[in-house]
C-alpha cells in the first residue's frame, strides 16, 4: 500500500456524495452567465452608442473598476464587468465547500476514522477531492463557455471566460487544500478558506481602482495589485478583450504550491486536528448563550460581519454611481425606470438597487436557515434537544437570526447608498431616511424565501439544500431583474415573490401584497415546523 491507495474508489465516493450538490451549483451558474448575457445582448436598443456610453462609465467610475474590468464596448466584456466576480467568487465557495466538506468534516463526524480502516493511503483523500473539484470546475468552464455562445456571444471568448472562473475556483481548491491541514474543525477550515478570497478580492479590486482608463476610456489597466490576485488573474484574462490564456500558467504555479504545502502539512498533523492550536472557550456560557436564539446568532456572527461589510461597502458604490444616472440616456435609462417603476430616473434607480440589495439579503438568509439542516445531520442537534429545548424554540431561534440579519443588511446598505448618494445630491440626511424606509419594504419577499427554506428543511431534508438554492436562484432569474428582459410571461414573474414586492420610494407602498406575501410566509413556515416536529430526525449512524 502506497500514500494514494483507494485513490479511485473515494473519487467515485466522493461523486455519489455530490451527485446533486456540484451539478445544482454548476448548472446554476451557467444558467446564470447565460440569462444575464442574453439580457445584456437585449437591452440595447443601438448597441454600438449604448455599449460605448455604458463601458465608458465602468471604464471610468473607479467605484466600478473595483467590481469589474472593462475591456472594451462589447456585450461579451460589458457581461463581464457585470459578471465575472460573482460568477469567479460563488466557483471559488464551490470549491472551498467541496474541498472541506471531503476533508476536514469526515474527519470531524468520524466517517474519514471509518474509510482509514480499510486499505487507504495517507493522501488518497486529499487526492480523490482535489480531483473531483478540479474536474467540476473543468466541467464549468466549458458549460459556461457554451452557455454564452448560445447567449449569442462569440466562441473565443466565451471559451476565454469560462475558463477564467474556472480558474478562479481550482485556485481556491487548492487553497482549500491548505487551511483543511491548518485547521481543527470545518467552519474553522471554511472561515480560512473565505478569508483569503475576501483578501483576493480587495486585492484585484484595489489594483482596478489604482489603474487607470485608456486614452478612449473604454478599457482599463489595472496597477500591480491586481496581479497578486486569483480573480485578478481570472480578470487579466481578458475574455472577449483579448482573450489572453497565458495566467493560467499562474493559477497552475499557485494550485501546485498549495497541493505541496497541503501535502507536507498533513504529513506533519495528527488525524483529526489541525497545526493551529484551538483556543478554549470560556468555562461558563453568558446569558445570550443560553438560548436556541443566542446559540444561533454566535454560530453565524462571522458571517454576519462580513455580509454586513459587504452591503455597506455594496451600498457606497451604487449610491456614488446616481450622479452618472442622473444623466444617463438610452438602454441604461429604460432598464432602470423600466426595475424601478417610475419614469423619474433617480427614484427608478433608487427602487431598483434596492430590489437587487432584497435579493442579496435573500441569499444570506438561505445560509442562514440551511445551517438547521448542517446541525441535524453533522449530529449538534441531538445534544440541542437532550435539554428542555424544543423543536419548534430551536427553529425559531434559525429564523429570528436570519430574519433581524437580514433586515440588518437592508439597513445597512441604505445607509451605505443614502450617505453616497447624499454627497453626490446634497442632504445626506434626507436621503438615508427615505431608503431606510424604501430597504425594509424588501423584507416580505424574504420571509418569504425563509419559509421556503423551512419547509424544505422539514419536508425534504435530504434535498434541503439543492432545493432551497435552486429554488432561491429560479425566483431571482424570473422576478422583476430579469424576468421582463427575458420576455417571460407574466404568470410565470408572479411566482417570484420579488415581483410583488411594492417598487418604493419610486412609488407608493400598498398593504394588499405585504399581507399576501406574509400569508404566503405563515403558511409554508408552518408547514415546515409541523413537517419537522412530527417526522424522524435523520441523525448520523
Amino acid at each position: 500500500m502506497n500514500a494514494l491507495s483507494g485513490t479511485a474508489a473515494l473519487t467515485r465516493l466522493a461523486l455519489r456524495r455530490d451527485r446533486f450538490s456540484l451539478p445544482a451549483w454548476i448548472l446554476g451558474l451557467t444558467a446564470f452567465a447565460a440569462a444575464t448575457t442574453a439580457l445584456w445582448a437585449n437591452d440595447f436598443r443601438n448597441p454600438t452608442a449604448d455599449l460605448v456610453q455604458e463601458t465608458h462609465i465602468t471604464a471610468t467610475n473607479p467605484g466600478i473598476r473595483m467590481l469589474g474590468l472593462a475591456s472594451g464596448p462589447t456585450v461579451g466584456a460589458y457581461a463581464m464587468v457585470r459578471d465575472y466576480l460573482l460568477l469567479a467568487v460563488l466557483a471559488a465557495l464551490m470549491s472551498i465547500f467541496a474541498v472541506v466538506r471531503h476533508t476536514r468534516q469526515s474527519e470531524e463526524t468520524g466517517r474519514a476514522e471509518l474509510i482509514g480502516a480499510a486499505v487507504v493511503g495517507r493522501f488518497a483523500s486529499l487526492a480523490a477531492t482535489l480531483i473531483v473539484t478540479v474536474v467540476a470546475n473543468a466541467v464549468l468552464a466549458v458549460l459556461l463557455g457554451l452557455g454564452l455562445m448560445a447567449a449569442g456571444q462569440p466562441a473565443g471568448g466565451s471559451l476565454t471566460a469560462g475558463a477564467a472562473v474556472a480558474a478562479v475556483g481550482i485556485s481556491f481548491a487548492g487553497v482549500a487544500a491548505v487551511t483543511t491541514q491548518l485547521a481543527s474543525s470545518t467552519r474553522a477550515a471554511s472561515g480560512l478558506a473565505a478569508a483569503v478570497l475576501g483578501i483576493a478580492f480587495l486585492t484585484s479590486g484595489i489594483g482596478n481602482m489604482a489603474g487607470n482608463a485608456d486614452p478612449s476610456g473604454l478599457r482599463v489597466n489595472s496597477a500591480w495589485p491586481a496581479w497578486l490576485s486569483p480573480i485578478g488573474w481570472g480578470q487579466q484574462m481578458r475574455p472577449f478583450g483579448g482573450n489572453h490564456w497565458w495566467p493560467l500558467a499562474l493559477v497552475a504555479a499557485l494550485v501546485i504550491a498549495c497541493v505541496g504545502t497541503a501535502v507536507m502539512l498533513a504529513a506533519r498533523r495528527d488525524f483529526g486536528q489541525g497545526l493551529l492550536p484551538q483556543r478554549p472557550g470560556h468555562a461558563r456560557a453568558g446569558r445570550v448563550l443560553r438560548g436556541p436564539f443566542g446559540l444561533a446568532w454566535r454560530l453565524q456572527r462571522g458571517a454576519f460581519i462580513g455580509w454586513a461589510v459587504g452591503m455597506l461597502g455594496f451600498g457606497f458604490v451604487m449610491g456614488g454611481l446616481i450622479g452618472q444616472v442622473k444623466n444617463s440616456t438610452g438602454a441604461a435609462r429604460d432598464w432602470y425606470t423600466q426595475m424601478g417603476g417610475s419614469e423619474q430616473i433617480l427614484d427608478a434607480y433608487r427602487a431598483s438597487v434596492l430590489q437587487m440589495a432584497g435579493m442579496a439579503a435573500a441569499i444570506y438568509a438561505v445560509q442562514v436557515l440551511l445551517r438547521m439542516r448542517a446541525e441535524e445531520a453533522d449530529g449538534p442537534l441531538e445534544q440541542i434537544l437532550s435539554t428542555a429545548v424544543s423543536r419548534f424554540r430551536w427553529a425559531a431561534g434559525h429564523a429570528a437570526t436570519a430574519v433581524l440579519g437580514s433586515a440588518a443588511l437592508l439597513l445597512l446598505f441604505a445607509i451605505g447608498t443614502g450617505i453616497a448618494a447624499g454627497g453626490v445630491l446634497g442632504d445626506r440626511g434626507g436621503q438615508v431616511r427615505v431608503l431606510l424606509g424604501a430597504a425594509l419594504v424588501q423584507l416580505p419577499a424574504i420571509l418569504v424565501v425563509s419559509a421556503v427554506v423551512i419547509a424544505a428543511v422539514g419536508l425534504t431534508p435530504r434535498f434541503a439544500g439543492p432545493v432551497s438554492w435552486a429554488l432561491l436562484l429560479g425566483f431571482i432569474l424570473i422576478g422583476p431583474l430579469f424576468g421582463p428582459n427575458l420576455k417571460l410571461p407574466q404568470w410565470l414573474q408572479d411566482v417570484s415573490p420579488f415581483t410583488h414586492i411594492p417598487k418604493a420610494p419610486a412609488v407608493p407602498v400598498t398593504a394588499a401584497p405585504v399581507l399576501a406575501l406574509t400569508t404566503a410566509f405563515t403558511v409554508l413556515a408552518l408547514a415546515g415546523l409541523i413537517s419537522l416536529r412530527h417526522r424522524n430526525l435523520t441523525l448520523p449512524a
